[in-house]
């Protein structure tokens, strides 16, 4: 089966990384053997806590550890307890997939009928969202937009939702995009709102961007605000003395309170592009949101104002416009991919708190990246990886090689220890990227 170009791969990445933790905010995210338990990493940041990484690769490339076909798709690769969990697609069926981390063997998986249109092989038809792993059970979120809870040991299948049959969620053009968050006891998704209030939406349609459900028994707990679902998967943070929920969309970033759902506050934009990146927060007061074409980039500071959350915009520059990819955030410098289609990609450093252009470098096509141990390993789009080191001075590559054979490898590595998962639209794979006299992790 063909594709043509998709303009929008990732859909969930979005992705952006900030190096300053809110593991307290996330800890109901994992349980304590998870790696790499969500989209993004342990603080959905793509950022890993490793050492013992190599300084340099063979001129092949880091050691294969092995390789398998996979189905379509572009969800990235969750770790937790010596396993992987993933989706992907044959056909008109997608699965939710339990490997082994050592040998990369199927433990189970579950298949789900998921149709896809000829509009959603623009982009491939999927899956996009990223598995979730909160304690005992594993969420994934299909193209279709149904939401399963599995026992992430047996497979089973504990409870389920369709966020549009049930809940009268608009099925999204390219297919259900967002991964799933925990907070607490919930599990957050996006649905999409408001609906209708007449012409066959469902009884409990209404405000609905946002539905959170009780990790357990998938019972709702709160849903709302009137929010568009486009590509960009959210975010925790706490400020103010609030735990806070933040969306981007392409009419600005909004802060909802994760515990029932009431809307924080809101900065407004209109980009006229969807967005597709995850918003980074910096652990401090600035978030960081940037889209492509003529959307760019902007840092958002927040301000407390006697315990209210006032935003204000810090910048903005169309110097940094990210298509799809991620980006890294490291001592108050963003580093990330720019360029829209048809346009040679720069990987470009940014000020976070002034928005002024440090250095820009050619030879990578759109890319993804995962940080660690001082590192930066990037995958382009056209399946090159390369070790590298970035500074506000300049980009040090130390290492590069082809190693996915696809042309589109949009889904961002995965790093847990010393092992890189990578995976392009049909394969999955696993490489040894620790430093010979290094000990590895478990």
């Amino acid at each position: 089966m063909k594709y043509r170009l998709p303009l929008r791969p990732l859909f969930d990445a979005r992705c952006l990384l900030s190096f300053a933790g809110i593991a307290a905010l996330l800890g109901p995210v994992a349980s304590s053997s998870a790696q790499w338990p969500q989209w993004g990493g342990p603080n959905r940041d793509f950022a890993s806590k490793t050492r013992g990484l190599a300084e340099v690769w063979p001129e092949e490339g880091p050691p294969k550890l092995w390789h398998r076909e996979l189905g379509e798709g572009y969800s990235s690769i969750v770790v937790d307890d010596g396993r992987l969990y993933t989706m992907y697609r044959v056909e008109e069926d997608e699965f939710s997939i339990a490997l082994d981390a050592k040998t990369g063997r199927t433990v189970w998986e579950y298949k789900n009928a998921s149709p896809f249109t000829e509009h959603m092989t623009l982009n491939g038809p999927g899956p996009h969202a990223t598995p979730l792993v909160a304690g005992d059970r594993l969420y994934t979120i299909g193209t279709n937009a149904v939401l399963h809870c599995f026992d992430k040991k047996s497979g089973a299948v504990l409870w389920k939702h369709d966020l549009i049959n049930e809940f009268g969620a608009p099925a999204h053009e390219y297919g259900y995009p967002c991964s799933p968050i925990a907070y607490k006891n919930t599990v957050i998704v996006l649905a999409g709102g408001p609906q209708p209030a007449d012409g066959g939406a469902a009884p409990n349609a209404g405000l609905q961007a946002l539905i959170a459900f009780d990790q357990a028994s998938g019972n709702v707990i709160w849903k709302g605000q009137d929010l568009p679902v486009e590509y960009s998967s959210p975010i925790l943070i706490h400020f103010g003395g609030k735990d806070q929920l933040i969306l981007a969309t392409s009419q600005g970033l909004t802060g909802v309170d994760p515990n029932d759902g009431a809307r924080l506050w809101h900065h407004a934009w209109f980009t006229g592009m969807p967005q597709i990146t995850t918003p980074v927060w910096n652990g401090g007061d600035l978030i960081f949101a940037s889209a492509a074409h003529d959307s760019g980039s902007r840092a958002i500071r927040l301000n407390d104002k006697e315990g209210t959350t006032v935003p204000e915009e810090l910048w903005y520059s169309r110097k940094l416009r990210i298509l799809h990819g991620n980006a890294v955030l490291i001592n108050d410098h963003v580093y990330g991919t720019t360029g829209d289609v048809g346009t040679v990609a720069l990987v470009v450093c940014m000020n976070l708190r002034t928005g002024q252009r440090a250095w820009f470098s050619r030879g990578f096509d759109r890319a993804t990246c995962v940080y660690g141990d001082g590192k930066l390993i990037l995958l382009d789009g056209k399946g090159q990886l390369a070790l590298a080191t970035v500074t506000p001075e300049g980009l040090t590559v130390h290492s590069k090689c082809q190693m996915t054979a696809e042309a589109y490898s949009w889904t961002p590595p995965t790093l847990a220890g010393t092992t890189l998962y990578l995976r392009d639209r049909h394969h999955i794979m696993a490489l040894d990227v620790g430093a010979k006299d290094a000990v590895k992790e478990s």
